[in-house]
C-alpha cells in the first residue's frame, strides 16, 4: 500500500492488498500525518482503531513473515 498523509477530517481508506479473496478477510487503512486507522471493510461504518505512525512502520515488516 503507497498513500500518502491524509486529511485528518476526510480519512481516504484503502484495502489491504494482503486482503482475503473471498471477501470474508478485508481489511483497510486510512493515513493521516501521524496516525493510522484501520477499519473491517465489510463495516465501513462500524468501529475502527488507530495506531501512531511509527508504530504501523514497525509492523509492517513484521506482517510479511
Amino acid at each position: 500500500m503507497s498513500a500518502g498523509p491524509q486529511p485528518a477530517s476526510e480519512p481516504v481508506w484503502f484495502k489491504s492488498s494482503y486482503s482475503g479473496g473471498n471477501t470474508t478477510e478485508c481489511v483497510e487503512t486510512a493515513f493521516t500525518p501521524d496516525r493510522v486507522q484501520v477499519r473491517d471493510s465489510k463495516v465501513p461504518g462500524g468501529p475502527s482503531f488507530s495506531v501512531a505512525a511509527e508504530a504501523w512502520r514497525r509492523f509492517l515488516p513484521a506482517s510479511v513473515l
